[in-house]
């Protein structure tokens, strides 16, 4: 059996990255649009045997029971390790051989994405992880056993990963995907995605009906002007 994991986090202080690029409403707003967009692609998957939520935020498992996905409600939310550590705890002990865990924000990711990852054949232990766009993060960590070592999700989680994984003695394979790359934590990431075709996403609505993508496009140009003058 394998399992679809999504830890999310409280959003109404979310991306603390962003702060001094957005204001805390806008940041909220973001967040937002990018969850719908990712549950948007759970809702099409079809390689998963079960899909999991963890969170103590209610509007997402409003969504997770409105969808009869299985829900572990939180009490408190300690870190995103602790929060997918104890959830694979749990999918282990239900008969769960592989969990893959992907985060609330990637706005590009399709239904397809996922179900590429749960389609591909491995012997236990093993891992298949895909990085974050700047190759140090972690943007999808499927591990089977579930518990086969402890989550560093953070600066460097990527490294950290494989270093766990090679303790293990696990099999590890890298896989690269655009779309499940490209989150967007800091301005850099915010400013990559404004470059993307982000097509009929509830992110490019919300980015334009917000005023978030010409604010920032605005200050590129004067930014660039700037420069070109000196």
């Amino acid at each position: 059996m394998r399992a679809l994991l999504l830890p999310i986090k409280d959003l109404t202080n979310a991306k603390k990255r962003l702060i001094g690029v957005l204001t805390p409403g806008e940041r909220f707003g973001l967040t937002q649009a990018m969850l719908a967009d990712t549950m948007r692609a759970v809702r099409g998957v079809r390689r998963a045997d079960k899909i999991f939520v963890v969170t103590n935020y209610l509007p997402a498992l409003r969504v997770a029971m409105e969808n009869s996905w299985e829900t572990l409600p939180e009490e408190r939310q300690i870190s995103e390790s602790d929060s997918v550590d104890t959830a694979s705890r749990i999918c282990e002990a239900g008969g769960v051989r592989a969990v893959l865990r992907v985060p609330l924000d990637l706005p590009l990711i399709q239904p397809d994405d996922i179900d590429d990852l749960l389609a591909l054949e491995f012997e236990s232990p093993a891992l298949v992880i895909v990085p974050s766009r700047d190759g140090t993060g972690t943007n999808a960590i499927l591990r089977t056993p579930p518990t086969l070592f402890p989550s560093h999700f953070g600066n460097g989680s990527f490294a950290k990963h494989l270093a766990e994984a090679g303790k293990a003695g696990a099999r590890m394979m890298v896989r690269r995907n655009a779309r499940l790359e490209m989150d967007v934590d800091d301005e850099s990431d915010l400013r990559a995605l404004l470059e993307l075709n982000l097509g009929a996403t509830e992110t490019a609505r919300w980015l334009d009906q917000s005023g978030v993508a010409a604010r920032l496009r605005s200050n590129a140009e004067t930014v660039n002007k700037m420069a070109a003058r000196t």
